[in-house]
């Protein structure tokens, strides 16, 4: 090991042991704002978990993928089964409709690594967990994977899921067993050596194994915990030669602000079935759209001015819903000929996606440097539409809506967005003639904020509206 390389995996040891150290002391209401954002992020989360699970594709996945018998009951999915094969099913069905939260300062999806995992061992724990250890499992897991995420200096060939979220599940797993502070340190470091490295070329080709990086990575973070609890990892620095693969890792970003800010609190909720930095064209489009009347028939051009994480997704003529999600020219093209960007929307083959398909030529995307000046903080596009009558509409804004800096959705919201999405999933009745007594994002929500004093989250857990039944 070179000194650089050593003096690198000292600090990174030191900064692991700082985070373990501050985040094994929290409990579950000691920052109010964390507590206060908690049951939203997992009524949000479970939803669309939900939703996926119901997907033709998570469906046919379920049909040849081995689920032994098991404790773990899946959500939107009459089986149980062992507390790993659910992290794994339900980590890749969050994230498989791209409706799933996440965190701009991580550049990724800290609960979609996180919640899976932090299930997954309170259903293998002998002993009865409450809800509380859970939520400030959650809460901690979260906060380890986006400053992770922040932390990393991610070379822009690889994609954000499956390797600094592993950081997280391991964390959440860990403190859902009680372990202790040197324990956590140690499941932390060593998650690393557990995770994936993952390619954006996979996801702009619309592969669904990129779902399953997050499942990886919920798995890995179990494997981590049960190392560290065997006494089988220390932390010694090795998150620092491990993240090498996909970057840098700045240790002192690592425990930038440590006590003081909760990234956790400052993520995002999704409107739209699509990769986020998608969104802001996308609600600009919709509201000049709604502000003039105008359809897509009537457009001659729109140009879209955004920052320099997006330029992955540049590519046109996507062939999958995966694929489409992907692609900043063709998701704005459905807002200009759609009333949403939703799953049933970016569906291949619909009357829907060939409307956009037949549009997107008209979209010009440009990276342009002076936005790069606001990242992290802000996330900043512009938007101008050509109309065909030679008048000229436009709109910036600094963030999608839905971000907590940013227009940021509240619970009537978030049940409004699962209500609607489950309403319209594979073989589901229309709003119209829902069950008057079957459930809904409401009663999920209850269910959830009431998890915070179950003595048994697990009972507590299996009693949750869509827990087990499709």
């Amino acid at each position: 090991m070179t000194t650089d390389a050593f003096l690198l995996a000292e600090q990174t040891r030191s900064a692991i042991d700082r985070l373990a150290g501050t985040l094994h002391d929290y409990r579950h209401g000691d920052v109010r704002p964390v507590a206060d954002r908690l049951p939203v992020v997992l009524t949000d989360l479970l939803g669309v978990t939900v939703a996926g699970m119901r997907t033709p594709e998570l469906r046919r996945l379920l049909d040849v993928w081995p689920t032994p018998a098991g404790p773990h009951p899946l959500v939107g999915c009459e089986r149980r089964t062992d507390p790993d094969t659910a992290a794994r099913l339900l980590a890749t069905a969050a994230c498989s409709q791209e409706l799933d939260e996440g965190n701009k300062h991580a550049a990724g999806h800290p609960a979609a690594h996180v919640v899976p995992a932090a299930l997954a061992a309170a259903h293998e724990s002998p002993t009865p967990v409450t809800g509380e250890r859970l939520l400030t499992a959650v809460a901690v897991g979260y906060e380890v994977a986006a400053r992770f995420g922040r932390a990393l200096r991610r070379d822009p060939a690889w994609h954000t899921h499956g390797h600094w979220g592993v950081t997280g599940a391991a964390a959440a797993a860990a403190v859902v067993h009680g372990c202790t502070a040197e324990q956590l340190a140690a499941a932390i470091d060593v998650s690393t050596d557990l995770m994936t490295v993952t390619p954006w070329t996979s996801v702009l080709a619309g592969d669904f194994a990129r779902n399953l990086w997050l499942g990886q990575a919920a798995v890995g973070g179990l494997l981590a915990a049960r190392l560290a609890r065997a006494g089988l990892a220390v932390n010694r620095g090795g998150a620092a030669a491990a993240f090498d693969l996909l970057g840098t890792l700045d240790p002192e970003v690592l425990a930038e602000d440590l006590g003081e800010r909760w990234l956790v609190a400052e993520g995002y909720l999704k409107q739209h079935a699509a990769c986020s930095y998608t969104h802001p064209a996308v609600d600009l489009v919709q509201s000049l759209r709604r502000a003039d009347g105008w359809s897509g028939d009537d457009v001659a051009s729109v140009h879209v001015a955004t920052h320099g994480l997006a330029r992955p997704l540049l590519q046109r003529d996507p062939v999958t819903r995966l694929g489409a999600m992907f692609s900043m020219p063709f998701v704005v093209a459905v807002a200009c000929t759609a009333d949403a960007v939703d799953p049933s929307t970016m569906e291949p083959g619909t009357a829907a996606f060939e409307r956009a398909a037949a549009f997107s030529d008209r979209v010009v995307v440009e990276v342009r440097a002076d936005l790069d000046a606001h990242l992290p903080r802000r996330r900043v596009t512009e938007v101008v539409v050509e109309l065909a009558d030679g008048r000229t509409v436009a709109l910036a804004q600094p963030d999608p809506i839905g971000d907590t800096a940013h227009f940021p959705l509240g619970e009537a919201d978030v049940v409004a967005k699962i209500d609607r999405l489950l309403a319209a999933g594979p073989d589901r009745p229309t709003d119209a003639s829902r069950d008057a007594d079957g459930p809904r994002a409401a009663d999920l929500l209850g269910g959830v904020r009431a998890l915070v004093d179950a003595p048994d989250v697990v009972a507590a857990y299996a009693a949750l509206p869509y827990v087990g039944a499709t």
